[in-house]
Formats: C-alpha cells, sequence, structure tokens
C-alpha cells in the first residue's frame, strides 16, 4: 500500500503544473508553516493519514479537523497569495474527498477561477466542480467568469469554462452563455466543438426548451469531420429519439452510414478496444437504430445489412464483443422482424445461456427475457439450463431466472412459478428485490389465481413477507378487488367469506407478529365483511381487533382499528369489547384515538344514526364530487358584504410584498419598464408591471423572489460526494432496534405462512437419476402452455387465458341507456355541422356508443416521453404479417374506464358519421368552413382506399375532420376507424367510429374534439384504419397537433394586463437576434400575431405588450422590447410549462422570417 501512495505523490506535481526544483516530497507536516509547494504539504497530510497507528475514526477526525482550522486561518487572511490559496484549496478538495465539510473554501475557490493565472483557474475550477452541486447558491458568483473565458483567445480557458459548464451550471443561468456554446460549435479546434456539444448535452437534460432551436446545429455535429464531435452528438440524439424518434426518422440513412464505417474499421486506431473498433460507438448507435426501426418495416429495412455485419463481426472472445452481441440482439428483436437475422440472434443466445462461464449465462438469461414476449419458443429449447440456475447459488442468477419464468407465466404454471418465488424471498435480506419480487407476485395472483383459497393465501404471503417495504398501491388494489367485486355478487361474497376466515384464523395466534400494513388490511376485511360470517360472534372479532390495539400498533394503524370496531359494533346489540374500547380510549393521551372513542361513544348510543352512516357493504357507492365548492358560495358572499377581502393566491400576495420591501436586486444592469418608457419621450403612461426588463436570464418569478428575501443560507448544504455533495446519515441505535425488533419477531410468522402455502410435491434427492427426473418434472409444470401459440400467455402481451379476476367498470351500468340515443338527438343543428348532409341521411347510424361526459383539466406537468408515430402510407395485408407479433398486441383502454365520478358538465362537441357522393376533394360544409381551417390533405392511403383530414380552428375547441373515399367500384365492409391513447392529447368523444359499409366510390366523413390535456410543443395522435374487402387490410396514420394549434388571441386593454401580469409568477426571458428584415417592432409583432395567434395590446416606443390564451382559457403574456439590435422576450404565465412552450415558437418563428 506504501508503494502506491509514495507512486501517487511522485506524480501529483505533474497533475498539479508544478515542476519547481525545490519541491520536495518529504516530511512536511500538517499545517507546517513554509513557503513548500502544494504537493510537500499534500503529501505530508496523506501520509499522516496513513501512518496513524490506530484506526479509529476520532484519530483521523482529530488530524483532518486541525488541519481544516489551519487552512482556514491561511485563506482569511487578506496577504495570503493567489499561489498559496491553490496550495490551500488542493489540501481543502483532499479534505472533502474524506467526507470533511470544508464550506469556508466555496468562495474563495470562486475567487481563485476569477482572478487567478491559468494553473490557479484552473485548480479554482476544478475545486468549484467538486465542492457545489448544479443547485447551489454560489454558482451565481460563477456566470460572469464563465461567460468572460467563453471569449478568451486562450483555448485551455475556454475549455475549462466549457467543461464547468458541461457538469454544474444553473439552468436559469443557461440563456446568459447559451449563445457563446452555439458559437464554439462553429470553432476551428475540435476539442472546442466537443466540449461545446457535451455542454449543450447537459443544457438538453436540465431544460430541454431552451435548447431545442438549435437542433441543425446538432445535424452538423453530427456529421462533423472529427470522431470525437460526432460521437459527443451521439448522446444528444440518443436521448432525444428515446423521447421521441418519429421526429428524426429521416437520420436513420446517417446512422447506419456511420455505424458501417465504425464496424468496418474505418475509425483511428485511438477508438479501439482491445482490437474491437469502437465498441462503445456501437453499443450507442445500436441503441438508436433499435428505437428508430420499432414497428416500421420501411426504416428497419435500412439496418439489417449493417445489424448481420455487426453480430458477423463482433466474435472476438472479451467482454467488450459480448456486449456488442448483446445490444445486437436486442437491436434485432426490436425492429420489424426479418427472419434470417432472428435465428442468428437465437443462435447467439444459446451461445450465451449454455456457456459454463456464469457472466455469459447471467447476459444470456437477460438476452432471453428481452425476446421471450416475442419469441416463447427460446424457453422451451433451454428448459432444463433454465431450471439449473434456479438452483444456482449466485443470487443474481436466481432473480434473473424469476424475472424470466415471470414474462412466461400462463393460467397453467402461475402456482408453480409463484412458488418458487416465495421460496426465494424466504431467503432474500435485500429490501430492493423483496420490493420487486413481492409486486410481481401481487401482480400474478391477480391475473391468473386458480380459486379463491389459492389467491387469499397467496396475498397473505405477500403482505407477511412484503411487510412495510412493499408499495401501498399493492394493498390499496387488493381492497379495491375486494370491494369492486369481478364477475357477480355470489362470486364476489365468496371471496370477501374466504378472506373473512383466513384472517379470522390468523388473528387467533396470539404470539404472532404482523406488519402493520398486513394488520390495516385485515382490519379493513373485518369491518365490512365480518357479518358474511354467520356462525361467528362479532364479539369474537371485536376481541381480536382489541388485542391488537392493545399491542404493537401503530398510530395509523390504530386508526384502521377503530374504524374497523366502528363498523362492526353498528351490526351488534350491545358489546363488552366496545364498552372496553370506549372507557380506555376515552383518556389516551393520543388525541385521534381519544377522538375516535368518544365518536363512537355518541354513535353508540344512537343505533339508528350509526346504521345509516355503515350501510353493509357500500364502499364502492358511487360519490358526486363538487370541485368548484360551490356549496361555499353563500358564506364567501355574506364575508364580502361584510368587508372581508377577497381571496389572493399565494403567489399575487408575494409579489405584492416584494413590491413594497426593499431587497436586493438580482436583474443585471436592466432599465425598469417605467425608465424605458420615460426615455422614449411617452408620457402619462406606465409600464403594466415597474419591473426591469433588461436581462437575458430566464428565471421563475417566485423564486426569485425567495433568494431576494433571503440572504445565501450555507448552513445544512448537502456535502454527498458527486454532483450533490457529500452528506453522512447518522442513525441512531434507538431507531436501529425499533426497527428491527418487528423484523424478527416476524420472521416466524413468514415462515409459518409459507410452509402453509400449497405447492407441488416433491421426492427426495437420493441419485443422480432421480435429480434429473425430478428437473424433467418442474419443467412440465413450469412451462406448460409454450407449445402452442394458442394457448400462451405473455406478460405485457394479449392473452387468451381468461382473467380469474377481471374488475367490474363502474360505468358499464349507464352504457346501455347511453348506446340508444336516436338520430334525431344526433342530427340536432346545435350539434351537427353538416345540417345539409344529414338531412339527405335516411338510415341511422350504426354502432356508434358514446363515452360518458367527462370533466377535462389541462395539466401542467411536463412528461419525458412521446409516443412512436406509425408510418403513414404503409398498408399491408394482415394476412401478410407475422402471426406471432399480432397474436399479442395490447388492448387499448378507456383512460378512465374505472373512473368512479360522477361529473355534472356537458360535452363540448359531439361525434358525427356523415356520408357523401364522391367527389374530386372532399369538403367542409359552409358552416364549419367559416372557421379558421387548414387545408384538407391528403393523410394515407392506398389503391382502394385513402383518408383526407382537416383541422378546424375554433374559439373553443380544435375540431379534426377524417374523411374515407372509397376509390375501388366494390362495397368496403366493417370499416373500423380507432385512435390510439396518447400522454398529451384526449378524444373528447369515441376513440373511433365504426361503418358497416362504405360505398363504391363514395366519401364518409367523421369529426371529433380533440383536446390538450397535458402540455407539450407538439403531439402525435395515431390512428389505424381496418376494413374488409377480399381479405383484411388496415391503414396506420398519424397527424401532429401542436401548441400553436390550442393559442387563441386574448384581448385585454393595458390596466387589464398589468392586474394579470403581477397576479401570475411563472416566467421565461430569452434575447433574440434580429434580423434587417426584423428593424421595427410592429413588424415583428405582427410576424408574431400572425404565427403565435397573439393579440397586440399596445405598442409604446420600442417596447410592446401582447396576449393570447391557451385553451381553454390560460392566459400568457408577452412584453417585448428592441435594443441594440436584440430582441428581449418576456412571457409570463399561471401555468408553468406554457411560457417555455411558446418561447420556442417563437424562436423558430423569428429564425424563419
Amino acid at each position: 500500500m506504501s508503494d502506491v501512495v509514495e507512486r501517487t505523490l511522485s506524480a501529483l506535481p505533474g497533475l498539479l503544473g508544478q515542476h519547481e526544483p525545490g519541491a520536495v516530497l518529504g516530511s512536511a507536516g500538517v499545517g507546517r508553516p513554509g513557503r513548500g509547494s502544494a504537493t510537500s504539504r499534500l503529501g505530508g497530510l496523506i501520509r499522516s493519514i496513513t501512518a496513524l497507528a490506530s484506526k479509529h475514526v476520532w484519530e483521523e477526525e482529530k488530524l483532518i479537523q486541525q488541519e481544516l482550522n489551519n487552512l482556514k486561518a491561511t485563506v482569511s487572511t487578506p496577504t495570503t497569495t493567489l499561489r498559496l490559496m491553490k496550495e490551500c484549496m488542493v489540501r481543502l478538495i483532499y479534505c472533502e474527498m474524506l467526507g470533511y465539510e470544508a464550506s469556508f473554501g466555496y468562495i474563495h475557490a470562486i475567487k481563485l477561477a476569477q482572478q487567478g493565472n491559468l494553473f490557479e483557474k484552473r485548480v479554482g475550477y476544478l475545486a468549484v466542480s467538486l465542492f457545489l452541486h448544479e443547485n447551489h447558491e454560489l454558482l451565481l458568483l460563477l456566470v460572469n467568469t464563465v461567460v468572460k473565458d467563453l471569449q478568451s483567445t486562450n483555448l485551455l480557458e475556454v475549455c475549462m469554462a466549457l467543461t464547468v459548464a458541461s457538469q454544474i451550471f444553473p439552468r436559469e443561468m443557461i440563456p446568459a452563455v447559451l449563445p457563446l456554446i452555439e458559437d464554439k460549435l462553429q470553432h476551428s479546434k475540435e476539442i472546442i466543438r466537443r466540449k461545446a456539444v457535451q455542454a449543450l448535452y447537459k443544457f438538453y437534460l436540465i431544460a430541454p426548451n431552451q435548447v431545442q432551436h438549435i437542433h441543425d446545429k446538432f445535424r452538423k455535429a453530427l456529421c462533423d469531420r472529427d470522431v470525437g464531435v460526432m460521437a459527443a452528438s451521439l448522446h444528444i440524439y440518443l436521448q432525444m429519439v428515446t423521447e421521441n424518434s418519429s421526429g428524426y426518422k429521416d437520420l436513420t440513412g446517417s446512422f447506419v452510414a456511420i455505424l458501417k464505417q465504425v464496424v468496418g474499421g474505418k475509425l483511428p486506431v485511438d477508438f479501439n478496444y482491445h482490437s474491437v473498433p469502437a465498441p462503445w460507438l456501437q453499443i450507442q448507435l445500436l441503441r438508436i437504430l433499435g428505437l428508430l426501426g420499432k414497428d416500421d418495416p420501411r426504416t428497419s429495412e435500412l439496418m439489417y445489412d449493417v445489424l448481420d455485419e455487426s453480430l458477423r463481426r463482433a466474435e472476438i472472445n472479451h467482454n467488450i464483443t459480448y456486449a456488442i452481441l448483446f445490444e445486437c440482439v436486442q437491436t434485432i428483436y426490436t425492429v420489424y422482424p426479418k427472419s434470417d437475422l432472428l435465428e442468428k440472434a437465437a443462435k447467439c443466445i444459446g451461445k450465451f445461456v449454455l456457456s459454463p462461464k456464469i457472466n455469459l449465462k447471467y447476459l444470456g438469461l437477460k438476452a432471453l427475457t428481452y425476446v421471450v414476449q416475442q419469441d416463447p419458443t427460446l424457453a422451451l429449447q433451454h428448459q432444463m439450463t433454465i431450471i439449473e440456475c434456479l438452483d444456482h447459488p449466485d443470487p443474481i442468477m436466481k432473480r434473473e431466472t424469476l424475472e424470466l419464468l415471470y414474462r412466461i407465466t400462463n393460467g397453467q404454471n402461475v402456482t408453480v412459478i409463484v412458488q418458487k418465488m416465495l421460496d426465494y424471498l424466504t431467503q432474500s435480506k435485500d429490501e430492493y428485490t423483496i420490493i420487486d419480487v413481492v409486486g410481481k407476485i401481487a401482480e400474478l395472483a391477480e391475473k391468473y389465481a386458480p380459486d379463491n383459497e389459492w389467491f387469499i393465501q397467496t396475498m397473505n404471503a405477500v403482505f407477511s413477507i412484503g411487510g412495510e417495504k412493499m408499495h401501498s398501491d399493492i394493498p390499496n388494489s387488493f381492497l379495491q378487488l375486494l370491494a369492486e367485486g369481478f364477475e357477480g355478487a355470489k362470486e364476489d361474497s365468496q371471496l370477501q367469506l374466504h378472506a373473512v376466515q383466513s384472517y379470522l384464523v390468523l388473528l387467533e395466534d396470539e404470539n404472532a407478529v404482523y406488519p402493520q400494513k398486513f394488520l390495516q388490511v385485515m382490519s379493513w376485511v373485518l369491518g365490512e365483511y365480518a357479518y358474511l360470517m354467520k356462525n361467528v360472534d362479532p364479539e369474537v372479532v371485536l376481541a381480536s381487533l382489541h388485542r391488537i390495539l392493545r399491542s404493537n400498533a401503530t398510530s395509523e394503524t390504530k386508526a384502521w382499528i377503530m374504524a374497523a370496531a366502528t363498523k362492526i359494533a353498528s351490526r351488534t346489540t350491545r358489546s363488552k369489547t366496545v364498552d372496553k374500547l370506549i372507557m380506555e380510549f376515552s383518556t389516551s393521551l393520543d388525541t385521534c384515538m381519544r377522538q375516535y372513542a368518544f365518536e363512537l361513544k355518541h354513535l353508540y348510543e344512537n343505533k339508528e344514526l350509526m346504521n345509516k352512516l355503515f350501510p353493509v357493504d357500500a364502499s364502492c357507492k358511487d360519490v358526486v364530487v363538487d370541485a368548484s365548492l360551490s356549496f361555499l358560495d353563500g358564506f364567501v358572499a355574506e364575508g364580502l358584504d361584510r368587508g372581508a377581502a377577497p381571496y389572493k393566491p399565494h403567489h399575487q400576495r408575494q409579489e405584492e410584498k416584494l413590491s413594497q420591501e426593499k431587497s436586493l436586486n438580482f436583474e443585471p444592469y436592466g432599465l425598469s419598464l417605467s425608465q424605458s418608457f420615460s426615455a422614449s419621450g411617452v408620457t402619462g403612461r406606465q409600464s403594466p408591471t415597474g419591473l426591469s426588463l433588461g436581462s437575458d436570464i430566464s428565471v421563475n418569478s417566485t423564486e426569485t423572489g425567495q433568494k431576494e428575501t433571503n440572504s445565501l443560507k450555507l448552513d445544512g448544504v448537502k456535502k454527498l460526494w458527486g454532483k450533490e455533495g457529500y452528506l453522512p446519515q447518522k442513525e441512531s441505535q434507538v431507531e436501529k432496534e425499533d426497527n428491527t425488533k418487528p423484523a424478527l419477531q416476524g420472521i416466524a410468522f413468514v415462515e409459518h405462512i409459507v410452509s402453509n402455502f400449497p405447492s407441488q410435491p416433491e421426492q427426495e434427492v437420493t441419485e443422480p437419476s432421480e435429480e434429473e427426473e425430478r428437473k424433467r418434472q418442474l419443467a412440465s409444470t413450469l412451462f406448460v402452455g409454450l407449445g402452442s401459440q394458442s394457448s400462451i400467455s405473455l406478460m405485457g402481451k394479449g392473452d387468451s387465458t381468461t382473467q380469474k379476476f377481471r374488475r367490474k367498470s363502474k360505468t358499464s351500468e349507464t352504457k346501455n341507456s347511453e348506446e340508444h340515443f336516436s338520430i334525431q338527438s344526433i342530427a340536432s343543428p346545435s350539434l351537427c355541422p353538416f345540417p345539409d348532409a344529414l338531412s339527405r341521411t335516411q338510415e341511422p347510424f350504426q354502432n356508434n356508443g358514446h363515452l360518458r361526459l367527462r370533466k377535462v383539466s389541462l395539466s401542467s406537468a411536463e412528461t419525458s416521453e412521446s409516443k412512436v408515430a406509425l408510418d403513414r402510407s404503409h398498408s399491408m395485408p394482415e394476412s401478410e404479417l407475422n402471426e406471432t407479433l399480432l397474436g399479442h398486441r395490447l388492448s387499448l383502454s378507456s383512460l378512465f374506464a374505472d373512473s368512479n365520478m360522477e361529473v355534472l358538465q356537458p360535452s363540448p362537441s359531439a361525434q358525427t358519421v356523415v356520408p357523401e357522393q364522391l367527389s374530386s376533394m372532399p369538403c367542409l360544409s359552409e358552416e364549419v368552413a367559416k372557421h379558421p381551417h387548414s387545408e384538407i390533405s391528403e393523410l394515407c392511403g392506398n389503391k382502394t382506399l385513402v383518408l383526407y383530414f382537416c383541422k378546424v380552428w375554433k374559439d373553443d375547441s380544435v375540431l379534426l375532420f377524417l374523411f374515407l373515399a372509397n376509390k375501388s367500384n366494390s362495397v368496403l365492409k366493417a370499416v373500423n376507424l380507432k385512435f390510439e391513447h396518447t400522454e398529451h392529447l384526449k378524444i373528447c368523444e369515441n376513440h373511433g367510429c365504426h361503418f358497416a359499409t362504405i360505398e363504391a366510390q363514395s366519401i364518409e366523413s367523421f369529426q371529433t374534439c380533440v383536446e390538450m390535456e397535458g402540455l407539450c410543443s407538439s403531439e402525435t395522435l395515431s390512428g389505424s384504419i381496418s376494413y374488409l374487402l377480399d381479405l383484411d387490410a388496415h391503414l396506420n396514420f398519424s397527424v401532429t397537433f401542436a401548441v400553436l394549434d390550442y393559442t387563441r388571441p386574448m384581448k385585454m386593454s393595458t390596466d387589464e394586463f398589468g392586474k394579470l401580469w403581477l397576479s401570475t409568477s411563472n416566467d421565461v426571458k430569452q434575447n433574440l437576434k434580429m434580423t434587417s428584415s426584423q428593424a421595427s417592432l410592429s413588424a415583428v409583432l405582427n410576424t408574431l400575431q400572425q404565427k403565435l395567434k397573439l393579440h397586440i395590446v399596445d405598442i409604446i416606443g420600442n417596447e410592446g405588450i401582447a396576449s393570447c390564451r391557451l385553451l381553454p382559457s390560460v392566459p400568457c403574456l408577452l412584453h417585448c422590447r428592441i435594443h441594440a439590435g436584440m430582441l428581449l422576450l418576456w412571457f409570463r404565465s399561471p401555468c408553468p410549462a406554457l411560457p417555455d412552450c411558446l418561447l420556442y415558437q417563437c424562436q423558430k418563428v423569428m429564425e424563419e422570417s
């Protein structure tokens, strides 16, 4: 070990840029004064720590604290030189690496990066990147330094600034450096361009909306002449393709060409690793190609050759080639399938699974788990190897084998697989593993339970083993299943009765200790359904609950038990246990328990009221929710009449408080609106806000206000090593004892539960032949149902096996009445946009059910996942597709199928299906054509059927019209149009329509209202059309909706604008360069008015204000100003994500114009 330390110390001078002849790595002591080099003092500190005779922590702490005290005194001295400060920073870094706080040196590290020469600046930047995290308050002081170094002519300073920007940089300060980093993409030096791409990748991860306007520059980086720049750009494209693959299909050829060059060894030898050409580049490219080719035959066709070549060349026996083969297999099974490639990938998986090396065997199991959903026969081929892995001593191998069995579970092998999972859980101590496997067992039990008794016993084992670690949705889902039922009243009561019987048996053991969540489930079930036990006295149930209440129940569990006891007490005449509960807890120190006891006492005295409050089996009664709290309108009106102040939101109160207080102004060098107005020569008018607009910094006003009213607080800053620093977590011995004791007490019960669980009989192993026979029998039970395509049931795929517990849909009760609307009600003028066409219709619509009326709210949460758009023009008969892959497609369910809420609000529009005579092109009716609309364009089609679409932008909604034109001379039958569910869009009515027939040379049309449920820049609405001619055929289509489809002008006065501006807190700012054609503010605002659908409120000199709204009524305000050839934009809105989206659209408009 001493040799390693000596070699490390000898290398430090070169790493720190110190080559002084007098630098001796000798015996410098801790904090010893003198003019020795940084390495001599650091070396002395390291030797002092390693030379400690005792390894007690307190000795090291004493040594480090002494060093920190000396360093604190040194850096605080005004006469300390920058060179000595650099030496101190090196030792502070080492102390922080050991986990000791040195926050007093953070500000000195920033100063060193600002003021020092090249070597000192490098140490300062290094210390800052190690000391601070990206949300640290002190990073604000580093922004100007980074901006200055980005503009430097010294390449090393530029590199250091780019490195810091790619590691830790506050999100709010990105606009300050973004233009400078964009310019560095055109730099002549490769290292500068590469670091600029890395910085932009970091910006994309933390603020994707702020870098969307430079996607073209990303494409140039992908084609850069330097391999390092191209490799850096792949990180950005992997992230963007993962989020939205449909937008980058056109780059498939570029990625394929790059992969061909990499596989062919055309890259410099420096990128080789063990004679393998650029393996990490190959892995990234394979992942990108897999995302692009998923469910897309035309895109997949471009990559078949290069995938074959990658498989063929990755034959060197080395770990890195195994990683490439694994990615190849995943990509081949992800893209549109090709038979010969699938066969080669299957052979590769077989080599992995049969390998004697444990790492390769694990890799084979991992690949088999991934591909078994598409090719279940692979599991049959290796079933004996899988059985051997179940008994493998490595727990990781066991867990991956169980994951594979979970994927192939069906109704015939569920009991054996669940038993294997429970056996594994009794031996596992890993918390993550227990949480994961327990969730899988609960899912399998609900989906494939053979009978009620097995289901209840399995869930008992899940609650016992999972304990407090399992997710809360597992017991919630179980209780919901018991309450809602699955088939009929008789079957529901049988399941509930089994649960009650099981829990009463478990509670008879007075020494058993159960997890708290299990006790809560027991108490709720007994409280709701104990009345089903006709031969059991309610007093027995109450006594069991009372015993739990007095033993080891937590406060939360006691609340569940008291609620259950109250329900049971409502069904008894007189109970001694109830009297004990009232007497015992009426004087309890726990306020909640005392309240429960008083409630029980008063209710027990009025049995009639108690029976009304606790009806039998009424947990699933529909609840009418008044979300607007209209029942308080009278109370509010009376208060206002008495002079009470109207309610103001929190952000508005905070804005008013900030405007009255004197606080620090963080806006850099900007003139306020009032000053700029007066400077422009306009008098008698005031700014709507009176705030400064000179900043190009994007920041949330609420956060700014909080920072302004508080000084920098360094106490309690996280010290977790890495991006968040290092923070030691200490746990008291009392907490450890409390947490350990219930777990130890519950071991005996868990073993009892699992031992009583019904399992398959196993013969005692005496000879190797009997062992082989046992494995064969186990394989026959595990892999049953995988031999034929009709009986297979794969997780995540369609399942032909009838699900045991199929939840009831609470909306099914009103379905029949809603499906029998008459044709007269549908064709009413208020709902139908085609009155003339409907008058010619003689037959009623067929199979056009209407969904229940739903309440829609605009969500501001942003999600990172996007649906993959289907191919718009591809059409193929269904008989020609691979039956293996199409046999298990996921069926789409209604988004609110399980809703239990009655909504008192009408639907904005209704679906209309209108037959028309074929003309040259479909057309809109005169009434609809009055509204702004897009052109009627062809969406997809073939020789038989063509689909056209048109968007209609009404003042309060967006309508989508689809026209189905039958070009053939034959009648199309059973034409079904379906939409797929998306994250951010919502179809207000049915998710499709059905046409019994479409006559030859005729057009049918379909209309629906599309609402944006979650805010995003753009979202693709995909769907499919299927019809019968000679054979089944289908078409896939997709329509893209942007946020501008849902923006409308919002008219208001200047005074109204000012009041609304002060009441909103979410904002974003940006400076944009103006071209010669955009010289005047009026020209810019007119362009934005046309493209963004804005209402120009007022223009005063070189400043202007405009407004718009996002449907239905979310306002967004814009203040813009022209200064020194730059357009300063400031958006504000109550919706946090809306300013970012509109800013991105505004950037696109400015670039296009």
